[in-house]
């Protein structure tokens, strides 16, 4: 059972997959070669479950930083006698720059182990386990290095320094005096394949070199926003580059499965694949952040796997990173899960559930890069034709709503109102879709949901919008309201709902909860950051700017030291809980950094 706090982990990307690396230079989880891959190191779910450490003996005191632009990990270790600095990233394809950034990746772990002061005793435990921990590799030594097969995958470990094999693991110990340095690199590839050369140091550090520089030359291309909290507007930006599977456009919603929303509890999920709900919001967050480019991939991805549509009559909500369907829901058993939390899980059982919001997603999406789009791309025009004409039809229904809960389906007031963002944003282009037949039916439908919003979707008792028709339960999805222009973000209605909402679901800890109803699962949920992120954008859009400095700052202030946030901070301890790092926390980071930026220049 692992207990390191999920904030002691950092991310590394090659944006395939993703490493999570604890302050005490361990890598604890990665997936290759794909973000959804079984891991090769799995010790943040199961003490059992792999790594590969090196670090210091009797280490004292750790800092941490990324290298400037990159997502390379710098970590400082002192002890009693010397200080270590360690440097780790996942390698990029040689010589890519700019907007290829992640293009061709080899699947290589590049790590530098360097003392810097003094004289320091190095550590080192390369423990490989594929297939989430339940298959321990056999292990041999090759000129240069080690390789490590089991069932499908072969490892293969180059290093300068010589390790002694047991059954599953090589380990080794080396005094290292001021200046000296040692290199490592981990290279995934397949037991039925040719195994991946062994690289020798020098080449180690120029591969490092030049991921650094191919991050650095994608930074400076991309990041121009210079507004409120730019710094972490830009950390931000390099974190969605970097959960971006590159080949298809995908984003994941986070680079770990089951990580616990409930610490010892069953809120566990598997958040390696991308959500359609995340759509438009992380369009927008990509249009501060990043550039034209990553918008139309993550778009192209979205509207080719959401395709199946048209044949379908109902639009799946989320999608695996390279479009697949099928998404369904297993437990790893022999697994202990993160602090003790079980069961542990991969898949999403919620991949079939009906949720009416997606269609507004989409359409939202496409109005945001509407001047980009190709509109004589026919498949396009009648794929988002198909969503709108949905929307009219389905937003009577019932459905399981944004926070996907697995218990009766209800009339979800957000998922009206993305129904309403669907028909409103087809109406606006319904030029460029050759629909103009469509407008009679898009227009009436929209009408009447806005009017059932206005009379079912607010309720007097509570003095907001609530969580569905007839509820008197609060719910953070309704600050949404204002961000998608159903209502401005000054109108009395609005107004009441962001105070209940501070009222009602902002507890002691100053951060937003999603709501307080029962939502059939076990056990309590901690503050939501995404959900406090939209009520400083609530406040932005109502022009109590100073408040929304105030929030924003708060929910900013739970990152690790890296700038990392996670999806929920555990209300008794404030400590990140959830998977790591979260997308979704990132993207509403950006979009009311955005927000405020923008509500101080305005006259």
């Amino acid at each position: 059972m692992s207990n390191t706090p999920i904030a002691d982990h950092a991310l590394l990307s090659d944006c395939h997959s993703a490493a999570l690396v604890d302050r005490g230079g361990s890598v604890e989880w990665w997936c290759a070669p794909r973000f959804d891959s079984p891991s090769v190191f799995g010790r943040i779910l199961d003490k059992g479950a792999g790594h590969f450490s090196v670090g210091v003996s009797g280490g004292l005191e750790t800092e941490r930083r990324y290298l400037d632009g990159t997502l390379t990990l710098e970590t400082t270790i002192r002890s009693e006698g010397g200080e270590l600095v360690l440097v780790d990233a996942l390698a990029m394809a040689y010589g890519v720059r700019g907007h290829d950034l992640g293009k061709r990746s080899p699947h290589r772990l590049l790590r530098s182990a360097r003392c810097s002061a003094g004289q320091v005793d190095l550590e080192i435990e390369f423990v490989p386990r594929s297939e989430y921990g339940l298959t321990i590799p056999a292990l041999s030594h090759v000129e240069g290095g080690i390789v490590a097969e089991g069932g499908p995958v072969a490892l293969v470990l180059s290093t300068t320094v010589s390790l002694d094999i047991a059954p599953g693991s090589a380990t080794g110990t080396i005094s290292l005096e001021a200046g000296e340095e040692v290199w490592f690199a981990v290279e995934y590839g397949s037991s039925w394949e040719a195994l991946p050369e062994v690289i020798s140091a020098d080449r180690i550090g120029v591969m490092l070199e030049d991921t650094n520089e191919a991050w650095r030359s994608w930074n400076g291309d991309h990041q121009r926003y210079e507004g409120a909290f730019a710094h972490e507007v830009d950390l931000s930006g390099r974190v969605l580059q970097g959960l971006t599977f590159v080949p298809t456009g995908a984003i994941v919603a986070a680079p770990t499965t089951s990580l616990p929303e409930t610490i010892g509890g069953h809120r566990n999920w598997d958040y390696r694949y991308s959500w359609v709900r995340d759509a438009s919001f992380t369009l927008n967050a990509l249009w501060v952040a990043a550039c034209p480019d990553e918008e139309r991939d993550y778009f192209n991805f979205l509207t080719t796997a959401a395709s199946s549509v048209i044949h379908r009559d109902q639009l799946q909500i989320m999608f695996g990173i390279g479009g697949e369907r099928d998404l369904t829901e297993r437990e790893l058993s022999w697994l202990e899960g993160w602090s003790d939390s079980r069961p542990v899980r991969v898949g999403n059982g919620a991949w079939d559930q009906r949720q009416n919001d997606v269609y507004g997603e989409v359409l939202a999406a496409a109005h945001l890069l509407r001047d980009r789009l190709q509109w004589d791309d026919a498949g396009l025009r009648l794929l988002l034709t198909t969503l709108a004409d949905l929307a009219a039809k389905v937003w009577t229904e019932p459905d399981q709503g944004i926070w996907e809960m697995r218990d009766a389906p209800r009339h979800h007031l957000y998922s009206k109102l993305m129904c309403w963002v669907a028909l409103d944003r087809a109406i606006d282009m319904a030029d460029q879709l050759g629909a103009e037949d469509h407008l009679m039916i898009w227009d009436s439908a929209r009408g009447e949901i806005r009017e059932a919003i206005l009379t079912q979707g607010w309720n007097e008792a509570a003095g907001a919008f609530t969580q569905s028709f007839g509820s008197t339960a609060l719910d953070a999805s309704a600050l949404i309201l204002p961000i998608v222009g159903f209502l401005p973000g000054t109108d009395p209605l609005v107004l009441g709902t962001i105070d209940a909402i501070e009222r009602g679901l902002m507890d002691g800890s100053g951060l937003v909860l999603r709501y307080r109803t029962a939502d059939g699962l076990e056990g309590e949920e901690g503050g939501f950051l995404l959900c406090t992120f939209w009520l400083a954008q609530a406040f932005a859009l109502a022009g109590r700017v100073e408040r929304a400095r105030e929030v924003c700052a708060h929910a900013v202030s739970f990152a690790n030291d890296l700038g990392l946030l996670s999806e929920e901070v555990d209300l008794e301890t404030g400590d990140l809980i959830g998977n790591f790092p979260q997308a979704f926390s990132h993207v509403g980071l950006i979009n009311t950094a955005w927000a405020i930026d923008h509500a101080e220049r305005a006259p």
